[in-house]
């Protein structure tokens, strides 16, 4: 199920991505500092979500409270709640 995702506090302002049962593929940041939003995605491709939330949440940019890891972290979940409910 393909899945998009609108950050929020982060330069990013949207991630794309797939999730088929509960494994993350094709991530795909709009926005944000151009080498770790490709990075980000090489890096977690074929994870689960579980995974992904455990490596990825609560890390902060800079002074900010969260990140665009951070938010992935946030947009994973949300597929996995909104393939639940599909």
């Amino acid at each position: 199920m393909k899945f998009s995702y609108k950050t929020k506090g982060t330069c990013a302002q949207q991630i794309d991505l797939e999730i088929n049962g509960d494994v993350i593929t094709n991530v795909k940041f709009y926005g944000g500092c151009d080498g770790n939003l490709k990075a980000i995605p090489i890096l977690v491709d074929g994870l689960t979500v579980d995974q992904i939330h455990e490596k990825c949440s609560g890390i902060q940019c800079g002074f900010k409270d969260t990140s665009c890891a951070d938010q992935l972290a946030k947009a994973v979940v949300a597929a996995r709640e909104a393939a639940a409910q599909s």
